[in-house]
C-alpha cells in the first residue's frame, strides 16, 4: 500500500536527504532510535506517556510548499524533485505517491478541541500520475515527521478528525481516508535462486529482511443512493488494517458526521490496539475497538504516521475534504500508564 518517508531537509532543494521506509536498513543506521528494555504486555490506551511529536496548527503562518508536479513512483517510478513540505518542518510529501492537492490552515471547525484556532485541511483530485487520470482509486500521502523507536517503548499515537456533512464527500463508494503508522519487522520473502542440477530448474528460495508495513485505519463511505445501500441514508465505516492475514477488519460504523478522536497503541509482541470515539475528549478503555497481530509481522519498531487522502482519479472528481488536528506520537515505557484491559477482538 502507501509508503510514507522520513526526510531530513539540507540548504538547497538538490541536496535534500530524504530517506523511505523502504530503505529501513539506511534509516537504522542512520537516524537515532529509543532502544528500550524488555517489559510487560499490557497494551496502553493511545494518548499516554510522554510526547515525542506533535503539531496543533495553531500558528497562523503555517504553510506548506506544493512542490508540483508530485511524485509518482508506485505508478510510474518516478520522484519528481524537489518534495513538498511543510514551513514548520513537520510534514513531507510522500516520494512514493506524491502529496495532497490542497494542502492549508483552516479555522476548527465547531466542536473541535477547546481552544483550538487551528487545524489542517487536505482535499486531493489527481491522487496517481499527474496528468495522466488513471480511472481507479488511488490516494496521495501526507508524513509527519518523526523518530523511530523500538516497540519496548510502546508507541503509541492519537489524532481528532473531522468528518464533514455527507453531502460534501466524494460521492463515491470506497475508501476515502487513512489514518496510519509507518512500522517495520522481519518478513520472509520468497526469491528466485540459480538453476538446480535437475532439468536447469531455477531454484527459489526464502530470505527473512527487515521490511515495512502499515497498519491503521481507513474511514469508508457508501453514498445514500449507491446500489449496496439498504440503510436509506449515507453512513461511513472503519475499516481496521490489518488481521493477522493482512485482510480489513470491519469497524464501527459511523451514522453521524462531525468530529472523532482515533489512535493506536503497539506492544512489544506486535500487537496493534486499536481505539476510536466520536467527539474530541481524550480516549479511554472503553473506546477499544479491536486488538490484531497484522500480518502476523512481530514488529521491531514504529517509525512515523501517516494520512492517506483517496480519490477516483478520474480527473474531475475531488476528494472529500479532509481535516484534521492535534496528531501526537508517545511513547510510554517508564512513564505512569494507563493500561487498558483485553477486550479480544470485538467491537463497541
Amino acid at each position: 500500500m502507501l509508503s510514507p518517508a522520513i526526510m531530513e531537509f539540507q540548504d538547497g532543494t538538490r541536496s535534500m536527504l530524504f530517506r523511505t521506509l523502504n530503505l529501513l536498513p539506511v534509516l537504522l543506521l542512520t537516524t537515532p532510535v529509543l532502544l528500550a528494555p524488555a517489559v510487560s504486555l499490557a497494551q496502553v490506551v493511545p494518548g499516554t506517556g510522554t510526547l515525542i511529536n506533535t503539531d496543533d496548527f495553531e500558528k497562523d503562518d503555517f504553510e506548506f510548499e506544493l512542490n508540483w508536479p508530485k511524485s509518482s513512483r508506485e505508478e510510474d517510478k518516478n520522484v519528481r524533485y524537489p518534495l513538498g513540505k511543510s514551513s514548520n518542518g513537520m510534514w513531507f510529501e510522500s516520494p512514493k505517491r506524491g502529496m495532497p492537492d490542497v494542502l492549508k490552515r483552516v479555522e476548527t471547525p465547531a466542536g473541535g478541541i477547546e481552544g483550538s484556532l487551528g487545524a489542517l485541511y487536505m482535499r486531493s483530485r489527481d491522487t496517481g500520475i499527474p496528468g495522466r487520470p488513471g480511472f481507479k482509486q488511488a490516494q496521495d500521502d501526507l508524513i509527519m515527521s518523526a523518530k523511530p523507536m523500538t516497540l519496548g517503548y510502546y508507541p503509541n499515537y492519537t489524532v481528532r478528525v473531522f468528518l464533514p456533512d455527507w453531502d460534501q464527500w466524494e460521492q463515491r463508494r470506497g475508501v476515502s481516508f487513512g489514518i496510519r503508522a509507518g512500522m517495520q519487522g522481519p518478513q520472509e520473502k520468497e526469491v528466485e535462486g540459480g538453476f538446480g542440477r535437475r532439468l536447469f530448474r531455477r531454484l527459489n528460495r526464502t530470505e527473512t529482511k527487515i521490511e515495512p508495513y502499515y497498519p491503521g485505519f481507513f474511514i469508508h463511505f457508501t453514498p445514500k443512493d449507491d446500489p449496496t445501500n439498504k440503510t436509506g441514508e449515507a453512513y461511513a465505516n472503519i475499516l481496521i488494517r490489518a488481521n493477522h492475514l493482512g485482510h480489513e477488519v470491519p469497524g464501527p460504523v459511523i451514522k453521524q458526521p462531525g468530529w472523532w478522536t482515533f489512535g493506536m497503541s503497539v506492544t512489544p509482541d506486535g500487537r496493534c490496539h486499536y481505539y476510536a470515539s466520536p467527539g474530541v475528549d481524550d480516549l479511554t478503555s472503553k473506546d477499544h475497538i479491536t486488538t490484531q497481530f497484522p500480518y502476523q509481522i512481530q514488529g521491531t519498531h514504529f517509525n512515523t504516521i501517516f494520512f492517506n487522502v483517496c480519490s477516483a482519479d478520474d480527473g474531475k472528481s475531488w476528494s472529500t475534504p479532509w481535516i484534521i488536528d492535534d496528531p501526537k506520537v508517545f511513547y510510554a515505557s517508564g512513564s505512569q500508564t494507563q493500561q487498558a484491559r483485553r477486550s479480544g477482538s470485538t467491537f463497541r
